[in-house]
């Protein structure tokens, strides 16, 4: 395990275009771009393996579901499954089961998202605007909170909490946004972007 701080991503940032397999769907389906509705939305990087996503699991289930009325979720795992098999679909899907996430669990095989939005660590989250006309710009970029596995801060996941309520309000985001810290993430060895190596 490598500590990895998430990466730099200018606010404003288009979500790109995307197509994954969604294996929190009973028939592997493809998942894309145009599946999205009219609430806002937010992308977690995340695994089944990690130690700082098993540390968040159960505080990903209150918090989507708290949101859900007003922002979309989706999970993305880009993980290498040659060097990583215990992040295969299978295990995403197993994941997903135990902690009864309902939402898509994207597999970003050849790791071309994490690498257009910069993913850099499990976890890393983005929340983006519904801009309208499906468009939708970063607004945060940064940690759930300032809990970690190593010291005494609660899970309350005030940052990624404060900064959807300010988006809800149309306002900007006026916090210094922190960035999140995590495992990272297991690059398809001689794929690593250069921001990474």
């Amino acid at each position: 395990m490598v500590k990895t701080n998430s990466m730099y991503l200018e606010l404003g940032t288009q979500l790109p275009f995307f197509e994954m397999i969604n294996v929190n769907s009973s028939n592997q389906e493809k998942y894309n771009f145009s599946r999205l509705d009219n609430r806002h939305l937010l992308l977690m990087f995340i695994c089944a393996h990690c130690p700082f996503v098993k540390y968040i699991e159960n505080h990903i289930s209150v918090l989507s579901a708290d949101i859900e009325d007003q922002v979309q979720t989706i999970a993305i795992s880009s993980n290498d499954i040659v060097t990583h098999p215990s992040d295969s679909p299978e295990n995403l899907r197993n994941q997903a089961k135990l902690q009864g996430w309902t939402f898509p669990y994207l597999y970003d095989e050849r790791q071309v998202f994490a690498k257009k939005l910069k993913a850099a660590c499990t976890p890393d989250f983005y929340l983006f605007s519904n801009a309208g006309n499906k468009k939708f710009p970063l607004f945060y970029h940064g940690q759930l909170d300032s809990s970690r596995p190593s010291n005494d801060i609660p899970i309350t996941g005030e940052d990624l909490r404060a900064a959807v309520q300010e988006l809800n309000k149309n306002s900007n985001y006026p916090n210094p946004q922190q960035p999140s810290l995590g495992c990272n993430i297991k690059w398809t060895p001689g794929g690593e972007p250069d921001w990474f190596k």
